[in-house]
Parts: C-alpha cells; sequence; structure tokens
C-alpha cells in the first residue's frame, strides 16, 4: 500500500498558521513575548554569521523557553531586515508534519522562498527529533551547501542517538537553555544582581562585594525560586509583590508534573528510544527524588524497584539525564585517567521537578533537612550550567569518612565547595581535599544562607566562606558570560 501524504492545500494551511510573519511581517507578542532571555538577545546573530555557517540546535528540559526563543529570534531576525518569505517555521511534531521527510519538507521551502547560497532561507524546526533521520539530513543539507540556515529545538536531547556525534562535528553546535539561573529571575523580579565578572570563576569569587543590596528580598525570592524552579512561563505568571501565594505554587508543581516530568518519561524519551516500559522509568525517577544530592547505590535501587538489572538501571538512567531531567558527577581523582564511575553523586536539573515529582507541595519550607537538600541542589545546578557553557567538568570529592560536595575543575582555577545551612559547617572535608590536592589551596569555600564573605586565606583554616544568595549571583553571572562566548557574531 502507497504511503499516505497531506494534500497540498493542507501543508499550505500549515505553513500559513506556523508562519504568521508570512501574512503581516511581524511575530504575535503573545509568541514572543518582550521579556528575553540571554540566549534569545543573541541567538539571531549566530543564525546571521557569514563565515561561520553552523547550525545552531536549542537543548534543554520543557518549559525552560525553548520555542519562546526561537519566536524571539524570528522577531530579531525581521528587525534586521531580513525578509519575511526567506523564515519559515516547522513545527516536527505537528501531525501533518510527521508524514513528511524533512528534505521534502526543505525544498518545499526552498522552492517557495527562492532561496540561493547567497539568500539562504532559515529553517526553525521546533522539535526536530520527532523528523526521521534529521541528523542524517542535517549532515546533508551542511555538507551538500543546500541554501538553508538551520535552527532547532529538541527537549529529548540530540545526544539520545548516538549517530548525532559523527554527523554533528562541525556542522552544528548544542546550545544549552537550562531552567533560568537565579540572576535571570531577579532580573526578572527587577532586584539588583549585578557584579563584576572574571575569566573564570575563581578570579570572580576572589573580588565579590562584601553585601549585596536588597538582600532581604534576594533571600524571599529565592525561597520561592526554590519551590517553582527557573522555568520562565511559572515564574512570569507569579507576580513578585505576592511572593507567599501557596495556591499559585502548588499549581506550578502541577503544571512540572505534568509538563517536565510525564511527557519527557511518556513522550520524548519513548519516541527517541522506544522505551517499552515508561511506567519503570518513571518509578525510578521516583525513587532518585527521594534520594537527591546522594551518592547512588545502584543495587541497592534495583532492589527497590523490584530486581531491575543493574545494565538497565544505567540505560534508564542515562535516559533521564539525557532528558533533562537529572544529571550525576564522578568523583573526583585528579588524574584523567582515573577518574570513578562508582560513587556517583545525583542531582535534579532542577529542584523543582524533583518536589513536584514527588507532589511535595510546600513542606520543603518547613523541613530543614529536606530545604538543605534542595539548596545544595540549587548551588549544583547553578554549577552544572556554568560547567556546560564553559565546557568545564563538575565532579564530587569523597575518600572514606571524607567528602566535598561539589569541585569545578578548571584547568588553571579549580574551586571545590560544601554547601552547609550553618557557618559553622564542618570544613573537614574541604581542607583533606587541599592536603591531597594542593591545586586547591586557596580555592576552597563553604556555601551559607548566614555566611560571610570571607577569603581563604582569612580563615585559620585556608577554608572562605561566602553568602548563599551572594554565591548563586557570581554563579548565574559568570554563566552568562561564558554562553555568549560560545555564540558567533553577525560578522564572524
Amino acid at each position: 500500500m502507497a504511503a499516505w501524504h497531506p494534500r497540498p492545500e493542507d501543508m499550505h494551511r500549515v505553513f500559513e498558521e506556523q508562519n504568521p510573519w508570512h501574512r503581516g511581517a511581524c511575530v504575535p507578542t503573545i509568541l514572543a513575548p518582550p521579556v528575553e532571555r540571554p540566549l534569545a538577545q543573541h541567538m539571531w546573530r549566530a543564525v546571521l554569521a557569514r563565515e561561520s555557517r553552523r547550525f545552531q540546535l536549542i537543548l534543554g528540559p520543557r518549559r525552560v523557553g525553548k520555542t519562546t526563543v526561537m519566536y524571539q529570534t524570528v522577531r530579531h531576525l525581521l528587525d534586521a531586515g531580513l525578509a519575511p518569505h526567506r523564515i519559515w517555521w516547522l513545527r516536527l511534531d505537528h501531525p501533518l508534519l510527521l508524514r513528511e521527510s524533512l528534505d521534502d519538507l526543505a525544498r518545499a521551502v526552498i522552492r517557495t522562498s527562492g532561496a540561493t547560497v547567497a539568500d539562504p532561507a532559515v529553517l526553525l524546526m521546533d522539535e526536530i527529533v520527532y523528523a526521521k533521520d534529521w541528523d542524517l539530513w542535517l549532515k546533508t543539507f551542511y555538507d551538500d551547501l543546500w541554501p538553508v540556515r538551520v535552527l532547532a529545538t529538541s527537549s529529548a536531547t540530540a545526544a539520545l542517538r548516538d549517530r548525532h556525534l559523527e554527523s554533528g562535528v562541525g556542522r552544528w553546535s548544542d546550545q544549552y537553555l537550562a531552567p533560568y539561573l537565579f540572576t535571570e529571575y531577579l532580573d526578572l523580579a527587577g532586584v539588583p544582581a549585578d557584579l563584576p565578572t572574571g575569566q573564570h570563576l575563581a578570579e570572580t569569587l576572589a573580588h565579590l562585594p562584601r553585601h549585596l543590596p536588597e538582600a532581604a528580598a534576594v533571600e524571599r525570592l529565592r525561597r520561592r525560586f526554590l519551590l517553582v524552579g527557573g522555568f520562565p512561563e511559572l515564574l512570569v505568571t507569579m507576580p513578585v509583590d505576592d511572593l507567599d501565594n501557596r495556591d499559585q505554587m502548588l499549581r506550578s508543581q502541577q503544571v512540572l508534573r505534568g509538563d517536565a516530568v510525564e511527557r519527557a518519561i511518556y513522550k520524548d524519551i519513548p519516541q527517541s528510544l522506544g522505551v517499552d516500559n515508561p511506567m519503570m522509568l518513571e518509578r525510578l525517577l521516583y525513587v532518585l527524588a527521594s534520594q537527591i544530592a546522594g551518592v547512588l547505590s545502584p543495587a541497592s535501587i534495583c532492589g527497590e524497584l523490584g530486581g531491575l538489572s543493574q545494565p538497565t538501571f544505567d540505560r534508564y538512567l542515562s535516559y533521564l539525564e539525557r532528558a533533562f531531567l537529572v544529571f550525576t558527577l564522578n568523583n573526583y581523582s585528579g588524574k584523567e585517567t582515573s577518574v570513578q564511575r562508582r560513587g556517583r553523586k545525583l542531582y535534579f536539573l532542577d529542584g523543582a521537578i524533583r518536589n513536584a515529582a514527588l507532589q511535595r507541595g510546600l513542606a520543603p519550607l518547613d523541613q530543614p533537612d529536606e530545604l538543605g537538600l534542595l539548596i545544595e541542589n540549587l548551588v549544583a545546578a547553578s554549577l552544572h550550567s556554568l560547567a556546560v557553557h564553559s565546557g568545564v567538568r563538575l565532579f564530587h570529592w569523597r575518600d572514606g569518612k571524607h567528602e566535598v560536595d561539589l569541585v569545578l575543575d578548571h584547568p588553571q582555577a579549580p574551586l571545590a565547595f560544601e554547601v552547609g545551612m550553618s557557618a559553622d559547617h564542618s570544613r573537614k572535608g574541604l581542607i583533606k581535599l587541599v592536603e591531597r590536592y594542593p591545586r586547591f589551596a586557596g580555592r576552597a569555600y563553604l556555601i551559607s544562607p548566614r555566611a560571610t564573605v570571607m577569603a581563604p586565606g582569612e580563615h585559620p583554616s585556608g577554608i572562605g566562606t561566602i553568602p548563599l544568595d551572594t554565591f548563586l549571583i557570581a554563579v548565574g553571572r559568570q554563566g552568562e558570560a561564558a554562553m555568549m562566548q560560545r555564540l558567533p557574531t553577525v560578522d564572524q
């Protein structure tokens, strides 16, 4: 039986619906709101860069604003003078577009727009992983000089397919869009949070201000941020002058549970990998949620899940990582040849996802131990975002009874951090790490909500202290700067 294809008039209608600027030369505000994340402010330059033809893929969890960034990029392209008929939006999980191959869609755009190598069409493809053989077609578009530039998104990371790595080398760049950094949220709330950044985080931390302006307001916003998470749509709809609206915070968790958790497990991962037991995947996520900021014990988890084999556990954990729900940190060893996979530590990409999965509501605010774990997760997630953007690896360290929460292995300026609820939290792990690895001397810190800014050399132990909110702002600004350095300019 011959394959069914949509009628030309149906395809024309879909193209019209998905590209309103073809009719009115503008992007509706409901699709591209005025509040922009830093990536949206610069992505259009990467699309127009003359010398660098690399395609751009925006990867990240659901509800972080990937589609919004693309619509805002369209607005910037129009403002820069690009003709509307050269800009084409393709939502690839649309029922009709799912039936078409990516090359046929690209040919239709090229033919309709009159694109040439000198004046290429811009293809903006939402949820590209839904297109069959998408990576091989992008390779073909690039290598055979098709007259297109590509900007695409995926919630099920492109790395879910092994061949992505081979196809993508030199042809496209992955732009990681994490949940809001705390600094982005403060900007949204109109609370001052600027401080000078250096070439790397160690330099930034060496010049921290002693006091934050509006420290009380920053702390209140951070407590809400722990529960709502860094998801822009949810943050925008929650007024800053009503931080204690418990009903809104509970509704935000319901939305996250449905969209960020269940759709990832029951739609994104099965679509990319053909997982035939998503319920077991969901059960694993719940077990991991109860062990946030802990060192994983695969044997114990497999037993709790009713005999799940360790190879299946490792595979399912990798799926959850690649779907941007969790991440793990290896144990730091100091030697490239002996990086240890045993004793991995687990965090959620955003602690609010964990709260939503477990349906914790507002309970963590009244549970000091749980609140402490969420604060550690917030610090770890912020450093993880910086590590991804800057290409620096993040570890934890554990040796017998001594441990350090987070180790940022910058080649010239490595840093080590312990997170505690009290400024009197034990420094023994940090002291032992510095003794074992002198490269961390003068770069080890205790992070705590009530700490004061103190350089390592100012304390008898050689361990510095940084207030939690000051640290989150420093890491956030450093992460934003690192992300901008990855993007080419129009003239490059």
